[in-house]
């Protein structure tokens, strides 16, 4: 099946854990668009929780890549309002969120940098300023952060 995904020419990733509030940002925004958007049949979508790096790793491998990659998750950047929605490059993540886009064997190799430097590959990262992230399990999101969901999934509509 992960083969297959890699087919099309355009995957959308939504990283998170959703036991841990806003940080399931990316997976509620890859829910939304697959229950109420009807995808042009070129465009993967896939919740990735906190599996990315083995996918970014085996799309780091196959002949068959797409030719743009948005990676939707959240992030702590201060001086941001919980709820905005902006993008990142990936020479901004920020530092706590490189370890997930790395592999921790190779700490110097971070995957996506890699993507974007040796392939044609676009890769954008949309994020969201999560409200808080709970120390102890705790589902669901912030209202600032479920707001943001229809944000994200516009800008992603309105990109492709």
């Amino acid at each position: 099946m992960m083969h297959d995904l890699f087919d099309k020419s355009v995957l959308i990733f939504g990283c998170g854990n959703i036991l841990f509030g806003d940080d399931g940002f990316g997976p509620a925004v890859v829910s939304r668009l697959q229950e109420h958007y009807l995808l042009p049949p070129e465009v993967g979508v896939m919740n990735v929780g906190t599996s990315i790096r083995d996918i970014l790793f085996n799309l780091a491998l196959s002949e068959k890549r797409p030719s743009r990659l948005i990676i939707v998750d959240a992030v702590d950047e201060s001086g941001k309002p919980p709820g905005e929605v902006f993008e990142i490059s990936v020479d901004e993540i920020p530092l706590k969120k490189t370890a997930d886009f790395s592999l921790h064997q190779f700490p110097t190799v971070n995957i996506l940098k890699e993507l974007k430097d040796h392939t044609n590959m676009d890769i954008c990262i949309l994020v969201a300023q999560v409200d808080s992230i709970p120390e102890e399990v705790s589902p669901g999101l912030s209202p600032s952060m479920e707001t943001a969901i229809n944000t994200a999934c516009e800008r992603i509509i309105n990109s492709l």
